[in-house]
């Protein structure tokens, strides 16, 4: 048998075919013991192959992900835990508001006391004056803020979103943001969560609590008409 003919031959080996032979031919491994030392493995008593310390080393890290992981899922489960539960007591502060006023001190309240966050904002696209508390935006802004009309919600930082929060957008890095849709004919609005730390919201974070209190904000504010 020439070369070529033996490089064909190892390319056809097959796993079961070393089986086979390692069990037909045990020897062949406990007997190698240079082998068994590039294996990380050993001969205990009894020609029984024992693991050694790379194995075991393998092992050990394959468990350290796994608590890793286990560690970061409960991690998780708990900021969520969390978040629910304040966003379940913001909503009874919401419905509790008098007027259109004290629902945007509530807004700006629950953000700094239960999110610990900077500010919450309520704005409103009129021609007039908006409801007192509430910041005025010209017709077109909340679709140019989210970034285009068919976009509901925007997480992360927007330059364009500055402005909401008056004095204090110096110290906006981040921000939430949902638009609504008020009284009928609907008014296009916004509710705006800002944040002192850029990490608070980021572009790939779900909306769906804050979307959730935009919702509670929209039907609360329908109680009074706008003047």
């Amino acid at each position: 048998m020439d070369g070529s003919q033996g490089g064909i031959e190892e390319a056809r080996l097959e796993p079961a075919s070393v089986r086979r032979f390692l069990s037909d031919n045990p020897q062949f491994l406990t007997g190698d013991h240079g082998l068994l030392d590039e294996l990380g493995l050993k001969v205990a008593v009894g020609n029984i192959v024992d693991f050694g310390p790379a194995v075991m080393a393998r092992v050990h890290a394959a468990h350290q992900r796994e608590a890793t992981q286990r560690q970061h899922l409960e991690e998780t489960a708990r900021a969520n835990f969390s978040a629910q539960a304040q966003t379940h007591g913001a909503v009874v502060d919401l419905l509790e508001a008098r007027n259109h006023s004290d629902l945007a001190r509530r807004v700006d309240e629950l953000a700094q006391q239960r999110f610990g966050l900077t500010a919450g904002v309520i704005a409103l696209e009129t021609e007039g004056l908006p409801p007192a508390g509430w910041k005025r935006l010209v017709e077109g802004q909340v679709d140019m803020i989210l970034g285009g009309p068919q976009r509901l919600a925007r997480m992360g930082f927007a330059p364009t979103a500055l402005g909401l929060f008056g004095d204090q957008g110096e110290a906006i890095k981040s921000m939430a943001m949902v638009r609504m849709a008020i009284w009928e004919p609907s008014r296009q609005g916004l509710l705006a969560f800002g944040s002192a730390d850029a990490e608070s919201f980021t572009e790939d974070m779900g909306a769906e609590l804050v979307a959730f209190l935009a919702r509670v904000v929209e039907r609360t504010a329908e109680r009074w008409p706008i003047l």
